[in-house]
Order: C-alpha cells, then structure tokens, then sequence
C-alpha cells in the first residue's frame, strides 16, 4: 500500500484480529482419536439436518437462524481410525486434552497474558453444518496480553481453546459434504482488542503474533491457521472478515473496507436525503419475458418452476449502480445476499438494458411497476421458492442501504475486496457445555511451563546467524521451515563440521529433494549425523552429500552409498601427482599466463578428480605448483 488514502484519525478506524491456529498436539480436543487429516474414502456416512436453538434468555442468533433458511442437508464423512462417536455427536465428549492445556499456557505466556484458574467449556451455536451438533465448544484460557509496535502496544484480550470445525469437501444441489477428521482437532484463538488503528499495523501484529505461533508446538501448512479481521469506523459498522491469509493483503483489504463503509455512509445519507422506500411487495414478472432474448433468463425459464420476479425501490436511481470498493457496486451487495439463497439471475435498472434484456423491456417494465424517475427495480430469476426468499433477503439488505452499513461477517478474496457471509453473530449464540467438568489450572502448573519458554523465531534467526557466521537468508530459511533445532542438534554432535555446508543441505538440498518426490522422512537426525560425519571424518568430499542423501531416502546406508558410487575422497598424495601430471601438460599456458593460468587448470583439475577432492586441498597445490614454475 503506498501512501494513506484516507485520515484515518478522523475516521476513527478501529480494528482487531482474530487468529485461529490448530495446535499439535498427539490427539484432538476432547476424544482421543489421531489429530491428523486423511484422504482415505470414508467408511460410513451421517446425515443431518440443523435448526437454530434459544439462547438462556430465550433469544435465537440472527446469523444461525439465517443459516437455517437456506434448508440445507448435511452430509458427513467418517472413518474407523480418524473419528468416532463423539464427532458424530452419538456419545458426550471425553475429558479435556491437557496436552493441549499445556501448549496454549506457552502460547498465552509469551503474549505477557494471565492465566485463568478455572477453564468452563461453553457452546457456540453453529449451523452451517461444519459441527453434527450445530454447536462449538469452546472455552477462554487467558486474557488481558499484549503485543509491542510502533504504533504502540495492542491488548490481547483472550487466548481460547476450542475445537476446529468439519472439513468442507464439497457441494451439491441441496446438501453440503464435510468431513469430521478436522472437526475436533484443538485449535487456539487469539483475539486482539479493536485497539488498532492504521492498516500498516495490523500486518505487524499479524506477523508477532505468526512469529509467537510458530515458536511454539502448532500444526503447519495450508488450513492450520485461519486469521479474521475486525474493522469498523466512526458512523459505520464492525465488520468481521474471515480467511484473511494473505499478510501483505492486509492493508489493502483494509483500505478496501473503509471505502466500501465510507461510501455506503454516503448512499445512506443521499437516500435519507430524497425520501427512499424500498416497497416489500413482490411482483411476478414472468409473462412479461416470454419472448424475452435474453439468453440468461431464457435458460432459468426453461428449468421448470421458474420464475421472473421484481420489487420496486422508490428514489434508489444511480445509486445501486454506484462503486463501493473497485470494481464492486452496491447492486453487487444485493446480489450476494440474493445468491446465499440459491440464485444467480440477478438484475437492476441501474445496469438494463444488458443481459440481452432489452431498453423496451426495461421501460415496459418501468411503465408496469409505476416507477418514478429516480425510482428503480430488481428482477430475480430462478426457482420459484428460491427467488421469493432471494428478494426478501434484498429487501432487507435494501432497507439497510437507507440506514448506514449494516453489521455482518464477510469473506475476504484474493484482489483484496471481501463479498457477503452472513449477518454478524451476537451473543445470544453462546451458552453452558453441561458435559463436561470445570478445569482447574493450578498456579505451580504454570510457573512450572512458564519456566523454560521458548525462543522466539527472530530472536533465534538473529542467534544463529551470528553464532554460526550464517547468512541471513540460510538462517531464516532454516527457522521460517522449523529446522533451526534440528540443525544445532547436528552441529553440537559434529562441532568441527562446516556449518554452512549442514545448513544448506538441511535448508536447499534436502528441500528440492521433498519436491523431486523423494522420501525425506527418512533422513531423520542419526541419519543426517552420520552422512555429514563422512565429510567430517574426511571419508567424503562435501560435494558429495547429495548423492547419499538420495540414498538414504531409498533405505541406502550412508556408507554402502560411499562404497557403491565409488565416493570416497583421494588421498592427498594421489591428488599431488595427478596435479603435477596436469602442471607438466600445461607449462606453456602457465610461462605465458603466469598465475592467470589458475583459473583453466583448477577446472581441469577438478574435472579430472570429479568430486572425490576438496576443492580447497586442489587449489593449494595447483597454485603452488605453479608458483614453482613462474619463480623459476
């Protein structure tokens, strides 16, 4: 992002991170079945339906009871191994995996947080399908932490433990399809205070606390950590953006919102301004595109029970066409929420004629409805049932566009803009797990943790590369893909080795091998040590390693891969005369070249010893050798 587009002061922009990181631990939260993904076909499936439940005070969530209306069927996939009765809600839960405890009192101790003395497991309600019990549990840990950046300090509000939800696999008319192997893996969630306020922090607090992360036990890879964004300004809405992955993104999603909120202010108060109504009547259209040559309502009104149908907005002209964020217009807003009810065929008088729908066709229509100058319409096509519901959504989304910015959960896309969820969850969706005990955390527990912390990533990237004369980008390859210990375990048993050679087989070599396909679990630590001891022990040249790595990736015993490719290092006094040999063949070139000679004879050299020399050891004697033939 280059300079700020807006002050951001003066809109008061206020933003907080929600952060969702699978912890590694040995089994899932609460039942003890692998905490592991698997892509085998599944062994039976489960079938439900959900519906939204009253909260303790008898209030039902606006986000889940729109869920519910989409009437949708799930569809669940499990395994023997992977899963069992309490991901398909059949039995209670078990008790709470304290291995899972443990890591996040490290998580919260290295954000400066407090750890509660009492962990309560609660329900979050749920029912887009991802949980069989349309709830979450979930529970908070610590709270009150913080971050540091020049910005200032960012509070940590809390640190939770809760269980990841279903897998998503797919969609199909009328059903969802999940898989339960994710849906109880332990997952912490990081919650920031809305204590933010400039774009270019959030990226920073993102990466400390990505930084924290890694430093500890947790699960890598793509889908082990999800990040959420909170962003509201003065006179708009908060606004929840989920699956924010993109670090660099950041600021521009943010940019993107305040503009989005910005100009819906505007069309919010230039509707007040003129009197608009959105009218909740519903017109059937249908006969009036009977001959239409629009190809896209032609196709919805071959499908039978189909239908065309339209509402009426009053003073709405040239603003539903109107861009909110680039390349996004408030009509397209209307249209997300049309769509989360199963259509697709959605058209305003701000973009007609198009579509193959006609000036004529609009303007009877206008003529039909009774529509004013600045008045407006929006046709629906698709199923009946699905169009109704579809244009009561609109409707309700219109009536929004009259008030301000509504408060709802987005999802972030890859350009940096975000479309439509659902509404904005309230608190009424929380509620007591009566299944399972109260933990108590005792205080001795967590000094006990709290004792020895690990080091954090920069920190160690920074120690290393000074305590092994490690480049900067050896180091940080080394700790960005967790090898960083492996790599000092080695060194402490090989202290002489050369410690740019084990990190960048560790860190290059051994990662192009992964990509060639190559079986590199088993070049586990003993593994590693007793190749790099052949160099160490001087048995091998450190050009050399790569072929045995190979090897050993193909169950080859190090020294049986030195012995079968003919490895083994020449000795110095066999490398002295095959030197002297190339020195005779080559005086002429070194009388005339001299020590330019150096360079030519080094490659002959080498060619000729093809790796079994250090490369070194050769140029030591090349350059004497030939340093006794000038000075003669």
């Amino acid at each position: 992002m280059s300079e700020d587009k807006f002050d951001y002061e003066e809109l008061g922009l206020m933003m907080g991170l929600e952060i969702h990181q699978q912890l590694d631990s040995q089994t899932k939260l609460f039942c003890r079945c692998p905490n592991s993904l698997t892509d085998k076909d599944p062994e039976r499936k489960i079938y439900r339906r959900l519906r939204p439940t009253q909260s303790e005070l008898g209030e039902i969530d606006r986000a889940a009871y729109e869920e519910s209306q989409r009437n949708l069927q799930f569809v669940y996939e499990a395994y023997n191994h992977h899963t069992c009765l309490v991901e398909a809600d059949e039995e209670p839960p078990a008790e709470l995996n304290q291995e899972a405890v443990d890591i996040s009192i490290i998580l919260a101790s290295l954000m400066h947080m407090k750890v509660v003395d009492e962990f309560h497991t609660m329900r979050k309600q749920v029912i887009d399908g991802s949980n069989t019990s349309g709830f979450q549990r979930t529970g908070i840990l610590a709270t009150d932490g913080y971050v540091t950046t020049e910005y200032g300090n960012v509070t940590i509000e809390t640190l939770g433990l809760e269980e990841d939800a279903a897998r998503r696999i797919g969609e199909e008319e009328g059903k969802i399809v999940f898989r339960l192997d994710r849906l109880g893996i332990p997952l912490a969630e990081i919650t920031t205070s809305p204590d933010m306020h400039h774009p270019l922090q959030v990226k920073e607090v993102a990466y400390q606390l990505g930084q924290i992360l890694r430093s500890t036990r947790v699960k890598r890879g793509l889908g082990t950590i999800r990040q959420d964004l909170n962003i509201s300004i003065k006179d708009g809405a908060r606004i929840e953006v989920k699956g924010v992955q993109d670090l660099d993104l950041m600021p521009t999603m943010v940019e993107n919102e305040v503009q989005r909120q910005v100009t819906l202010i505007e069309i919010s108060k230039e509707l007040q301004k003129r009197g608009a109504e959105v009218e909740t009547e519903i017109y059937d259209v249908t006969e009036d595109f009977a001959n239409t040559e629009s190809k896209i309502v032609k196709g919805i009104l071959e499908k039978p029970d189909s239908c065309v149908l339209a509402i009426r907005l009053r003073h709405f002209d040239g603003l539903i066409g109107k861009e909110i964020q680039p390349g996004k217009r408030l009509g397209t807003e209307f249209s997300e929420h049309g769509k989360k009810m199963g259509v697709t065929g959605l058209f305003h008088t701000d973009e007609l004629p198009a579509y193959g729908i006609t000036q004529e066709e609009v303007d009877h229509l206008k003529d039909k409805l009774e529509l004013g100058d600045d008045d407006s319409f929006i046709l629906v096509a698709g199923k009946t049932e699905k169009a109704n519901n579809a244009l009561h959504e609109i409707i309700k989304r219109a009536k929004q566009s009259i008030e301000g910015v509504p408060e709802e959960t987005r999802r972030a896309q890859d350009d940096g803009n975000t479309e439509y969820l659902r509404p904005l969850p309230t608190a009424s969706r929380m509620y007591v797990e009566t299944d399972i005990p109260t933990e108590i955390i005792e205080p001795e527990r967590v000094k006990k943790i709290t004792s020895d912390l690990p080091e954090l990533p920069y920190v160690k990237q920074e120690r290393i590369q000074k305590e092994y004369n490690l480049s900067e980008d050896l180091a940080g390859q080394l700790v960005q893909h967790n090898n960083a210990d492996l790599f000092e375990e080695i060194k402490k048993e090989l202290p002489g080795m050369d410690s740019v050679k084990i990190a960048s087989d560790i860190a290059y070599t051994i990662k192009d091998l992964k990509r060639d396909h190559y079986d590199i679990e088993k070049l586990t630590k003993d593994v590693l040590v007793e190749i790099f001891k052949l160099v160490d022990d001087d048995i091998i040249s450190a050009a050399e390693t790569e072929v045995i790595l190979k090897d050993a990736c193909n169950d080859i015993k190090p020294i049986d891969s030195v012995k079968n490719n003919n490895l083994e290092k020449l000795s110095d006094d066999v490398i002295e005369s095959a030197i002297k040999e190339i020195i005779e063949e080559n005086k002429d070139m070194i009388e005339q070249r001299k020590m330019g000679a150096m360079g030519p004879l080094m490659g002959k050299a080498m060619a000729k010893f093809k790796g079994k020399a250090d490369g070194q050891t050769v140029s030591n004697i090349v350059k004497n050798e030939i340093l006794n033939i000038v000075n003669n």
